[in-house]
């Protein structure tokens, strides 16, 4: 697991930007619950959930060798704040996982940029300059399918998840409150659900075809 351990850091940065995100465009729109409960920050400290941001992970890296899944504690948002409510609520929802596949795309020109900086570190002759490029390296090259990973996981349609809320919007009022009752049990609608093959097959299709465009990106340009 240890040589793993590289995807950490920007494992933590990604679901905090996603969380951040969401506080963000909350508090355009009218909402500063998340700024009043101090969840406008980069310090990682409020935002991590000890089960989805580091018991998760670290078992995926375990088991797998790879993170699956993984999140931080929900900004907390009350769409009573909103002009819109159902419009407003769902841009709050989607600019989560949009906010990961920006961050996929840094990613990308980061292991570009790194890739170009190589000859220059080789020439340098130095063990710990090659050791320092090789980590970033696989740090940012796995942050592009961890971004793409926390993206399409979020959009899944099943709470507490990102596309449970845009799903919600498009029901009725009645039937939408009942959905969003399932909360938080439904991570282990989606854990169950992981386990099921034609599921976890299409998600992993999902995956790839999002993950192309960024790696014909780093070939263009390496």
């Amino acid at each position: 697991m240890l040589e793993h351990l590289y995807i950490l850091p920007i494992l933590l940065f990604s679901v905090v930007i996603h969380e951040l995100a969401h506080g963000y465009v909350a508090l355009r729109l009218g909402d500063p619950t998340a700024k009043q409960m101090g969840r406008l920050t980069l310090n990682p400290v409020p935002h991590i959930d000890m089960v989805g941001s580091i018991l998760v992970p670290l078992m995926s890296l375990l088991v797998a060798g790879r993170v699956f899944i993984a999140w931080a504690k929900p900004v907390p948002v009350n769409p009573l704040n909103f002009s819109h409510q159902k419009r407003d609520d769902v841009l709050v929802t989607i600019v989560g996982p949009l906010s990961n596949i920006i961050l996929a795309l840094f990613c990308a020109i980061a292991v570009i940029g790194l890739g170009h900086a190589a000859s220059v570190v080789d020439a340098l002759d130095s063990p710990f300059a090659n050791q320092a490029l090789e980590f970033l390296l696989k740090m940012f090259y796995g942050g592009i399918y961890l971004n793409v990973v926390l993206a399409v996981f979020n959009l899944i349609p099943v709470p507490p998840l990102d596309g449970s809320h845009v799903l919600a919007s498009l029901l009725p009022a009645e039937a939408a409150e009942k959905y969003r009752r399932v909360g938080f049990f439904g991570i282990f609608i989606i854990i169950f659900l992981m386990q099921v093959p034609v599921f976890r097959g299409v998600f992993n299709d999902i995956i790839g075809v999002v993950f192309a465009p960024y790696e014909s990106l780093i070939s263009t340009f390496l």
